[in-house]
């Protein structure tokens, strides 16, 4: 339990069932009333960001979440296992749990992985990743780097959308939180 004057970013509530982790809060005093803290609240599980005020003073269950950096071995059915870089103990995880960070997930790329008591919460990747493009159509002459948009299979089987300008083979980073072009890399 923590009162509100133990708030801090990053603290994580346990209200009504669900994590949530505090991304900004604000104590105030207002000159007729009583004091009140203004939160801005993230849920750890679905990313939905709400706004609650809590009075003064109020107990709030507080949560433990365990955020280690792993790497990704392989996948084991429909499970992907990780490893524990300082214990070297593996951990399978659904693929419900890993959700879309799957499509930019290459053998031994490090990932955040996110534990609350024993249960795995979510797998965050770093906010970009640099992947091989296994197949596009070819670029036809004329095409610029200024001009549309063509779809490639990377590496890993996602599909995105590039510049016509690229070839199979090329290097490319990609956002991992909306699955985006950011540039190619040269090698």
């Amino acid at each position: 339990m923590a009162s509100t004057s133990d708030f801090k970013n990053g603290l994580v509530l346990k209200l009504e069932g669900q994590l949530w982790t505090i991304t900004e809060f604000q104590h105030v005093k207002p000159g007729k009333g009583p004091a009140f803290v203004r939160t801005t609240l993230k849920n750890v599980l679905t990313g939905k960001v709400v706004d609650k005020t809590f009075n003064a003073g109020v107990k709030v269950e507080t949560e433990t979440v365990d955020k280690r950096d792993m790497t990704y071995l392989y996948k084991d059915g429909t499970d992907f296992v990780f490893m524990d870089g300082d214990t070297f103990d593996q951990i399978h995880i659904p693929a419900a749990t890993v959700g879309d960070a799957a499509n930019f997930l290459l053998e031994n790329q490090e990932a955040t992985v996110a534990q609350n008591n024993g249960t795995v919460l979510y797998v965050e990747l770093p906010a970009s990743v640099e992947l091989l493009v296994q197949h596009t159509d070819p670029g036809l002459q004329g095409d610029r780097s200024t001009g549309g948009t063509k779809p490639a299979t990377l590496e890993t089987g996602a599909e995105i959308a590039v510049p016509l300008f690229l070839n199979t083979g090329d290097k490319i980073k990609v956002d991992t939180r909306d699955g985006r072009y950011l540039g190619r890399v040269n090698s």
